[in-house]
């Protein structure tokens, strides 16, 4: 029971989740460290998707998401010895994601591959991935609308894009957000305020 006499249902619990997570963090870096291949694939398991997601929102293209991801995965493997564990695992893997994804950006725009200025709902119907079997009415909608948002996002910039992908789409705590992007979390919550304004100000131009 708190100091002021309200029970903390739930807290205890999620307490324990927490260790527990960390409990199979630190085994998971002991067998890493040792080189079990077996290790190393049960990380890329646990967190490709998330990566490879982040790594869409940041550059909006799948293609170099994917090959990006690997890129990553492949510093992990090189690093994990130096891993100095100041933060969670996966913490350091989104960390070490958005290196890689801002130096991809840099990268691209020195190619002139910037970003969209115009919605092409045609061209970015990629959201639902080129197999995708028919959909029905509401389904297709729901694909048009993540079309939209991914068409907002990459509109920002890339720091206001990173904090709205892992805040809004990722649904990482402040305290993570503070840990990957290395910025005071009163700087992460101002600019996520302006950027959500942003994306809400770009979503409304689109309305028929």
């Amino acid at each position: 029971m708190s100091s002021g006499g309200v029970l903390e249902i739930g807290q205890d619990g999620a307490a324990d989740d927490a260790a527990e997570s960390r409990r199979q963090d630190a085994v998971l870096l002991v067998r890493l460290r040792h080189g079990e291949p077996e290790a190393f694939e049960q990380l890329v398991r646990a967190h490709q998707d998330r990566l490879f997601d982040f790594c869409v929102r940041m550059l909006g293209d799948r293609e170099e998401a994917h090959d990006l991801v690997q890129e990553v995965f492949v510093s992990v493997h090189q690093n994990v010895r130096r891993f100095r564990e100041d933060s969670r695992l996966s913490t350091w893997l989104f960390r070490i994601t958005k290196n890689h994804c801002i130096n991809r950006l840099k990268y691209l725009k020195r190619r002139g591959r910037g970003r969209s200025e115009e919605y092409d709902e045609t061209r970015m119907a990629w959201v639902d991935g080129p197999d995708a079997p028919p959909t029905p009415d509401a389904a297709l909608e729901s694909a048009r609308e993540r079309a939209r948002v991914q068409w907002a996002i990459s509109q920002l910039d890339e720091d206001a894009r990173m904090l709205v992908a892992l805040r809004d789409i990722e649904g990482l705590s402040y305290e993570e957000i503070v840990d990957i992007t290395e910025l005071p979390e009163g700087t992460v919550k101002s600019r996520l305020h302006r950027a959500r304004e942003k994306l809400a100000h770009l979503l409304g131009r689109l309305e028929p």
